[in-house]
């Protein structure tokens, strides 16, 4: 049975989802998305005897706007990992995210490696080197100011056609409509756009010697996702001790866009804990 519950933190309300039962599971999204986009509504985890957890992360989709503009870095967005394992009683967990969400899982792996038990790193796009790009900052900027003051169809003007490669240019534009649609507080999503981007969430990616769980790294291909390199999906994976790469098939579509692959992946990793 799925339960549907709000947790309070650090000054946002968020809107929290709990399914199946088992070992747990808890899922972490990107930025602009919602709940719903890191296993895209696959139910494989619940089915094969997961505890599920899910959550929209502050200021997106049903979760409440941050107390201030500026609350949306990783210090806060680790913290709400952390306060909603404790609001569930989940003592350990495999985490599983994709862009932002995969940043704040491995963040919360280095501060509280205990309550980790397993990751999946899904299109990771933090290299540790770029953060302060000026050119990178101004295009995130741009699409902050769109979705502000052009809503959807202003975030989709300022991103562009969404993919180098024709064939998959007009799915991300559909998804990116359909994602931000899911969005209760627009501006908060804005806010988040022009913060997120600009933080850190770990010095860099030395830093991820210290894992020490089992770890996958899904990486997908620069023509269909140019956000997320593929090399850094590599350079993640070649850094934490024994992870495993996943990368796309060629003439397919991304692993990161398959919920039943991904959930697959998670359960596998779940399974070296059991």
């Amino acid at each position: 049975m799925d339960r549907q519950l709000t947790i309070s933190s650090g000054g946002a309300e968020l809107a929290v989802e709990a399914s199946g039962q088992g070992a747990p599971v808890v899922l972490l999204h990107g930025l602009t998305a919602t709940r719903r986009y890191v296993v895209m509504g696959s139910r494989s985890l619940e089915r094969s005897g997961h505890r599920v957890i899910a959550y929209d992360a502050r200021g997106h989709g049903h979760s409440s706007p941050a107390a201030t503009p500026d609350a949306y870095t990783y210090v806060e967005l680790v913290a709400d990992l952390g306060s909603v394992m404790d609001a569930l009683e989940v003592e350990r967990a495999v985490l599983a995210g994709a862009s932002m969400g995969a940043h704040t899982a491995l963040a919360y792996a280095l501060q509280a490696p205990e309550r980790v038990v397993g990751l999946v790193v899904i299109t990771p796009a933090y290299d540790g080197e770029d953060v302060d790009d000026k050119a990178r900052l101004a295009w995130w900027d741009s699409l902050a100011v769109g979705l502000r003051d052009g809503g959807i169809e202003g975030f989709v003007r300022a991103y562009g056609q969404g993919s180098a490669d024709p064939r998959w240019a007009g799915t991300v534009v559909e998804v990116i409509r359909q994602r931000l649609g899911q969005h209760e507080h627009l501006d908060a999503v804005a806010d988040a756009l022009a913060v997120v981007p600009r933080a850190r969430p770990f010095p860099g990616l030395a830093d991820l010697a210290a894992i020490d769980v089992p770890t996958v790294v899904v990486a997908s291909g620069d023509v269909a996702d140019p956000l997320h390199p593929q090399a850094v999906g590599e350079a993640y994976a070649a850094a934490i001790p024994g992870a495993r790469l996943v990368t796309d098939q060629p003439g397919k579509s991304p692993v990161a866009w398959q919920g039943s692959q991904l959930s697959r992946l998670i359960a596998g990793v779940a399974a070296r804990n059991g």
